[in-house]
């Protein structure tokens, strides 16, 4: 469980970026690292953080695609109204989930590898988390939506060979298949999480 603690609060606190009109992947990477140091050793108060942490996400990550991708064969069945409720509960689930564990966190040292282009959609930029007293030297390694390569975003990171994307879609998953199938359950899951 603490690795996957980990994993999330490197997610966020790299998904920051405020220079995402970078048209090189390792650009996009190191530019998140950067700006996640600038907020992280900022003496502004966690609500201030927040606030920025989310509003350079919000620039950086397809969380919009992150989101349709975690409902898996389930968003084939649903309907318009469905899928706008949603998307918005996605969006706050995924910023509040990862800015609210990423604020406690000290400045990550990350060091970009290499990239490889998968094909015209996707690159993959290798990178390796430093080690600390506290922990391991950490592989990680970044999936790059590049669709549009004027704005490339955040599809996925995978560390140690663990997506995270892959695992909030099984979370998801079995949500929906405890409850018979019902999508409102997930609905109900998202909901009391923004309440907290």
């Amino acid at each position: 469980m603490k690795v996957l603690k980990l994993v999330l609060v490197i997610f966020t606190s790299l998904l920051l970026n405020n220079i995402s009109l970078a048209k090189d992947p390792s650009e996009l990477i190191n530019g998140i690292v950067n700006e996640a140091s600038l907020v992280l050793k900022s003496s502004d108060p966690v609500e201030s953080k927040i606030i920025k942490l989310n509003d350079i996400a919000e620039r950086s990550v397809d969380i919009s695609g992150i989101g349709m991708y975690a409902l898996g064969k389930h968003k084939k069945t649903m309907s318009e109204d469905e899928k706008t409720k949603y998307k918005k509960l996605f969006r706050s689930y995924f910023l509040k989930s990862f800015s609210s564990r990423l604020v406690d966190y000290t400045d990550p040292k990350i060091n970009v590898i290499s990239q490889k282009k998968i094909n015209e959609k996707y690159t993959i930029v290798n990178s390796i988390l430093e080690a600390t007293s506290k922990r391991p030297k950490v592989k990680i390694d970044w999936r790059i939506y590049t669709k549009n390569p004027e704005k490339p975003l955040i599809r996925d990171l995978i560390v140690e060979g663990l997506s995270l994307a892959r695992t909030q879609k099984e979370e998801f998953n079995s949500v929906i298949q405890n409850n018979d199938g019902d999508l409102n359950a997930l609905f109900k899951v998202l909901e009391e999480f923004l309440i907290k």
